[in-house]
């Protein structure tokens, strides 16, 4: 059962659909753009506080997998933010993409599975996709959709975002089954944040109304979190004799330009069977030539090859995590952005 996503606010090669209106004879017939077989996405740069002043947009941050969903003339491809091909693990939203019936279409946005007050759940997403490195197809999820980057043989994404918003709300107008729009909530964004704070959301982003669609983390788009989390490298573990599974921590590393560095370790936030998977796993990976320079008798290193997404409360003096807790897995294929150390100086 499909659930609404308003948890803040209660002869040419490119097919073209058909129109709603005969086309005006004044205006220029525009010739058609080929379909990128990628685009790079738009990622947000993380902030402490929202940005004031009309020229942003707010939306809630939603806990999931971001995705691309090519609409095309011969089918349909779901397409991680890695550039992986995933449409046979979402066959319901291929499905429901599919029927919106309109010849060629980019759309970005974000794969979840919902609560029942309308959250997005990400262990709920994990385990219906078979868990970290499982196989199944989720037949849960929703695809909620915040951007069009192509449209109708034209590419959108020189446009500014207020203009390919509302050529989105248009074509998602009334949208509540397996694709549905990613709403747009209204007022200062420091209410909104504490609203979304209040209601148990991760968060929100904020998106510059005048900006073009721009890849990487240029800082059009900002995420202001709730609860801080980000995905950092397991480079090993620490053994322990007392702690479930034999695991006591986890060592974790941020990226530092094409280098790692060491954040500290978390040792909360998983069970028995979390930690059984996670030593078993990472006694796969051992190596002798730690990723990170780091001493200790019990320390059990690895490849970095493991991305641990983790909350915690800020960071210590000497850069390392304050409080992290262990939130899951992050897929390889979604190509989660391991934390870079460089973003603390941009906030």
């Amino acid at each position: 059962m499909s659930r609404r996503t308003k948890p803040l606010l209660q002869d040419d090669p490119v097919a073209k659909s058909k129109p709603s209106r005969p086309r005006d004879p004044a205006q220029p017939n525009l010739p058609f753009d080929p379909m990128p077989d990628r685009i790079e996405p738009c990622l947000a740069l993380l902030k402490k506080v929202p940005p004031k002043g009309p020229d942003w947009s707010f939306e809630v941050k939603w806990d999931g997998y971001r995705l691309a969903i090519h609409i095309e003339p011969k089918g349909v491809r779901i397409i991680t933010r890695g550039g992986h091909d995933w449409t046979h693990r979402f066959p319901v939203i291929a499905e429901a993409a599919k029927k919106l019936g309109v010849g060629s279409a980019i759309l970005d946005g974000e794969a979840v599975v919902l609560d029942n007050k309308g959250h997005a759940d990400f262990g709920a997403l994990q385990r219906s996709l078979g868990g970290r490195g499982g196989k199944r197809a989720s037949t849960e999820s929703v695809f909620l959709a915040f951007d069009l980057l192509y449209f109708d043989g034209h590419t959108l994404t020189g446009m500014e975002l207020s203009a390919r918003r509302h050529m989105l709300e248009d074509f998602l107008d009334g949208a509540t089954g397996a694709i549905q729009l990613s709403e747009e909530v209204f007022g200062d964004g420091a209410v909104l944040l504490e609203q979304a704070c209040s209601l148990g959301l991760e968060g929100i982003i904020a998106k510059h109304r005048d900006q073009p669609y721009r890849s990487g983390r240029t800082g059009d788009w900002l995420k202001i979190k709730c609860v801080q989390s980000e995905s950092f490298m397991i480079v090993g573990y620490e053994q322990s004799t007392v702690a479930r599974g034999g695991l006591g921590s986890l060592l974790l590393a941020a990226r530092n330009g094409h280098d790692w560095v060491y954040v500290g370790s978390v040792g909360t936030g998983f069970d028995t069977k979390d930690a059984e998977y996670l030593r078993t796993t990472l006694d796969k990976l051992t190596t002798r030539r730690p990723a990170v320079p780091l001493k200790g008798k019990n320390l059990v290193f690895a490849q970095p090859t493991l991305i641990a997404e983790v909350e915690f409360a800020g960071w210590t003096d000497d850069g390392s995590l304050r409080h992290p807790s262990y939130k899951g897995l992050r897929e390889v294929q979604d190509n989660a952005a391991v934390f870079d150390i460089s973003e603390r100086r941009m906030r």
